[in-house]
């Protein structure tokens, strides 16, 4: 059997050859590299085969969030693992929205470490009776904004270009702040253009914002 070709993002060196040898003990994976940065880990991926990736949360600047959006969108079977998540971690189902295939949490043992990476190459998932709820009522909850959106939205509504990239942002959990940074604008003007979307989208927050783009996809 193939081993598993695992890569390793983890922003502090140490933590990551500690991981690099216990994973090398196992006979069916194969650490085929290591980067400390979400651009090193799209940079390895593009040029060689992997088949699962090990992404550390404390990536600074929201770096695990963007970066698994990225490998979802540029090499869709490689499978991808939030690596040091704590239960309660609110952050945990953007990540599975972004395409995660799953997460480790801070405190799982060694054994269970290594049979996620094995489960995530199987294409098959663990999760926790709480987060389970959390994802249950994450899925109910759209459903109810979707069906709101769609009976409130007007065939003629406009949005500028602008207007849509900013609401992509939104729909990717950015805050006003962030979403400045990308623009490389003030924050009060995407103060303005958020204005400008929920109230020519007739809604009444971001969540609702942002179940907007499936119909602009459709």
């Amino acid at each position: 059997m193939n081993p598993i070709k695992v890569l390793l993002v983890i922003e502090v060196p140490l933590i990551g050859n500690i991981f690099a040898s216990v994973l090398d003990d196992e006979p069916d994976i194969n650490v085929v590299g290591y980067v400390t940065t979400p651009q090193g880990a799209l940079e390895f991926i593009q040029a060689q085969e992997v088949h699962v990736v090990l992404v550390s949360v404390g990536l600074p600047e929201q770096g695990a969030l963007v970066l698994t959006e990225k490998i979802v969108d540029c090499a869709s079977s490689t499978k991808v693992l939030m690596l040091g998540l704590a239960e309660e971690d609110n952050n945990a189902l953007r990540y599975i929205e972004m395409g995660a295939a799953g997460y480790i949490l801070r405190d799982s043992s060694l054994k269970e470490f290594i049979e996620m990476i094995r489960l995530a190459q199987r294409e098959e998932a663990q999760v926790s009776t709480k987060m389970t709820w959390a994802m249950m009522e994450r899925l109910s909850n759209l459903a109810r904004m979707f069906s709101a959106v769609e009976s409130k939205i007007d065939g003629d509504v406009r949005l500028t270009s602008r207007e849509l990239e900013v609401l992509q942002f939104i729909g990717e959990g950015l805050t006003n702040q962030e979403i400045a940074a990308r623009l490389v604008v003030e924050v009060g003007t995407v103060k303005n253009h958020v204005h400008s979307i929920l109230e020519k989208l007739n809604v009444s927050n971001r969540d609702e914002a942002a179940s907007y783009l499936a119909f602009i996809k459709k």
